[in-house]
């Protein structure tokens, strides 16, 4: 099967990556109208990789208009995205010689909180992302757009029982934090953040589940000074990362 990753950056980043069978580059408008134009690394990527280009006017991006909005007049036609596994993602953190920093997410459902997730945890480090199978968002050309093209860099696992997964991090010594909201749950700032972490994040609206939510080593909430009561789900896991990030040896 194939699928039409859409707009500038996430088709550039995604044949800079070369970890997805590419089958072809789809440019809108004529041939001449695209000399000298923003589009000169893409089509330079291209042709280093010897990837077919086609010229097209109306259909196949008056279709991507109207699903996504502005595709800015380049499509990728690609394979699947290549899931990995858990001993993947940990073994990547091996190869760099860092203790792993993980993201898991609790049946997550917007797209585009999927996107921004992941651009925070290719720019922060993280060594994989690890997502249920079923009943949450996954990776799809929407998420690769808005990513802005990030998850072609990054790790990514599904797995059927993400409570499982859990447990076998913890068995193999990574601490598992739970992003919370209750006051009663201490703050970020107090929390150990060194070591090798997974961070996990609630669905939008519900948080995190009762059981994954006890699985957790410990909880960290992020204190609000202002009016809004809380963070929507990406946000809020963008500042546990960094701060992950920022707790580590650089």
């Amino acid at each position: 099967m194939s699928e039409l990753i859409y707009g500038r950056r996430a088709v550039l980043e995604t044949l800079r990556a070369r970890r997805r069978r590419i089958y072809r580059l789809w440019l809108e408008g004529e041939k001449e109208s695209k000399s000298g134009s923003s589009l000169a690394d893409i089509l330079a990527e291209a042709e280093a990789q010897s990837v077919a280009t086609r010229h097209v006017t109306g259909g196949l991006f008056d279709k991507l208009k109207r699903e996504h909005g502005n595709a800015q007049g380049v499509a990728l036609e690609v394979g699947d995205y290549p899931y990995v596994s858990v001993d993947d993602c940990l073994r990547h953190a091996q190869e760099q010689g860092e203790a792993p920093l993980l993201l898991l997410l609790d049946h997550l459902e917007d797209p585009q909180n999927l996107g921004t997730l992941i651009r925070t945890a290719e720019a922060m480090g993280v060594h994989g992302l690890i997502i249920p199978d079923r009943r949450a968002a996954r990776v799809t050309p929407a998420v690769s757009n808005a990513s802005s093209g990030a998850v072609e860099h990054l790790r990514v696992a599904q797995v059927t029982n993400l409570n499982r997964t859990i447990d076998e991090l913890k068995a193999r010594n990574v601490w598992v934090a739970g992003l919370a909201g209750e006051a009663d749950v201490p703050p970020l700032a107090a929390a150990d953040l060194r070591g090798a972490l997974a961070v996990v994040v609630g669905s939008e609206g519900k948080g995190l589940s009762r059981l994954t939510r006890e699985k957790c080593d410990f909880l960290v909430r992020l204190p609000m000074v202002g009016t809004v009561e809380s963070l929507n789900a990406a946000v809020a896991g963008s500042i546990v990362l960094y701060a992950a990030r920022q707790a580590r040896p650089t």
